[in-house]
């Protein structure tokens, strides 16, 4: 018995004085708060982007693959109109391959590239889940070609004036422009670096995407 309360008498201040030093260390380290991100997605399904579409479709798997599990993905086609073919988790790999090949079949009827309608309907998306506590971001997929009506385009004059006002409500919104041709990219660069900045603005062109997804995985914190 004795020996016993001896071992116990020489044991227990240790121990105390260990959880001491783990509570002590415990709160000199700094935990960042996680905030879940939203990747809204837009699709170029026309004609034009054909050829770089399948690419197109690994890319917005690759990038869900980055992301955890309680972020969110939500994926738009776009061509003569633009419309939700996916909105879950970003690790369904099989969910979110099926929708895109089963809306993104070939329409010879269909033409047109309504970005300026699917940026509007992404940025509406962005500031409803700012307001739930994610970290929006939109992914642009094609190639910018303007094609079938003029006022579902991008208005390229106009979108520095609104994506500022759209910052203040969303100062951490990152906008990616993937796979278009280098000089639209360039045209881009110019016009939306001075709002967005370098970090949050991210571009690349077929062969610099896979860099890209890395610059994106920092802009949203993962």
């Amino acid at each position: 018995m004795f020996r016993k309360a001896l071992v116990l008498g020489i044991l227990l201040p240790l121990i105390v004085f260990s959880l001491k030093m783990v509570v002590v260390a415990m709160s000199k380290v700094k935990f960042s708060d996680f905030k879940p991100v939203c990747a809204i997605f837009l699709l170029d399904i026309s004609a034009s982007n054909r050829e770089l579409l399948w690419k197109q479709q690994q890319a917005i798997l690759k990038i869900g693959k980055k992301l955890d599990s309680e972020d969110h993905a939500r994926i738009y086609v776009v061509t003569e109109d633009a419309y939700e073919v996916y909105d879950g988790a970003p690790h369904k790999t099989i969910a979110m391959r099926t929708a895109m090949q089963k809306r993104s079949e070939f329409d010879n009827k269909a033409y047109g590239t309504a970005y300026g309608v699917a940026l509007k309907k992404a940025v509406g998306d962005a500031l409803r889940y700012k307001a739930d506590g994610y970290t929006p971001a939109i992914i642009v997929m094609g190639d910018l070609e303007n094609e079938g009506a003029i006022d579902k385009q991008i208005n390229w004059a106009t979108l520095p004036k609104n994506l500022k006002k759209t910052l203040e409500y969303i100062p951490d919104l990152s906008i990616s422009f993937l796979y278009a041709h280098p000089q639209k990219l360039d045209e881009i660069r110019q016009i939306l670096v001075p709002v967005m900045g370098e970090k949050r603005l991210i571009i690349a062109t077929e062969e610099n995407v896979d860099n890209s997804l890395r610059k994106f995985a920092s802009a949203v914190g993962r």
